[in-house]
């Protein structure tokens, strides 16, 4: 009976994301690690982050393992975080941390790239793969983006802006402290990390924007609310050359949906004009992209 009570007395669905979100920032751990262990260090080339500042030390001083650098660097921005970063994301991105210093320290596997271009496109294929992962649960495995997080509540820099800009700085240490070559080679491997990140983060669930110009304007309205399940917002608006009052539809919808609204949208005005536009976020309960921080 006290079993009984103790059970009904736990939330298994929240256990359950718990475990979904460790279990997703241990995976992207793991692969990131393998690409660290197994290309880039090899290599000798840097990587973004604090895990590249970690490397840039430790090819200075080889006695100084990645993992401890990586997780020391680490204490100074999750106190300063405590005060700054949402407490979900906060307690997942130290769990994180301390998933991702495991990794790299425990994971080694071998693999054998020569060639030091196609090593950097490997890399970048597996640790974007792996980052991606990571950022697909409800936190982060420390270093800048907790910075970034820290400086756009603190002076409001844009998160992309902060990133760049540290990585620029390590790319010129990296150019100055060791060769021009380790920083275009470690560029090849970000640039390429930077689109598998954005594939595995995005994919096919990015929202894209739609304008809409139509004579039908009403029906294509009322298909879009029933068929879709999507919501539309209806502009008024007027022609520059006719001067004609226009009714301009604007709807946000996900990227694997946008086929079926434009057979919609053909079958019931082949004329109409319509503007598909990427978006950066979208925040809303329904189609939302809100940040988890």
């Amino acid at each position: 009976m006290k079993k009984k009570l103790l059970l009904e007395g736990i939330d298994m669905k929240a256990i359950w994301r718990v475990i979904q979100n460790l279990g997703l920032i241990t995976i992207g751990s793991v692969l990131c690690a393998v690409a660290i262990n197994g290309i880039l260090i090899p290599l000798s080339f840097l990587n973004a982050g604090f895990s590249g500042l970690a490397l840039a030390i430790h090819y200075m001083f080889p006695f100084l393992q990645v993992s401890w650098l990586y997780f020391i660097l680490n204490i100074p921005l999750f106190a300063i975080g405590w005060k700054y970063v949402g407490r979900r994301f906060f307690l997942y991105s130290l769990a994180g941390m301390i998933i991702f210093s495991g990794a790299i320290e425990w994971t080694h596997i071998s693999i054998v790239v020569r060639d030091k271009i196609l090593g950097a496109l490997l890399a970048g294929i597996i640790s974007g793969v792996g980052s991606g992962i990571i950022l697909r649960s409800l936190g982060s495995a420390g270093g800048v983006d907790i910075l970034a997080v820290i400086m756009l509540k603190r002076f409001s820099i844009r998160l992309g802006t902060t990133s760049l800009a540290f990585n620029s700085l390590l790319m010129v240490l990296g150019a100055g402290l060791f060769s021009v070559d380790v920083a275009l080679y470690t560029l090849i491997y970000v640039f390429v990390t930077s689109y598998a990140v954005n594939f595995v983060v995005t994919g096919l669930s990015q929202r894209k924007a739609i304008l809409i110009i139509s004579q039908h304007w009403d029906k294509i309205s009322r298909e879009i609310m029933s068929n879709l399940n999507r919501g539309v917002t209806v502009i008024k608006g007027q022609g520059g050359y006719s001067g004609k009052e226009e009714h301009i539809l604007y709807t946000v919808i996900s990227f694997r949906e946008l086929p079926r609204l434009k057979r919609l949208i053909h079958r019931l005005d082949p004329v109409a004009f319509v503007v598909v536009n990427d978006t950066l976020e979208v925040m809303g309960n329904r189609i939302g992209t809100q940040p988890h921080w």
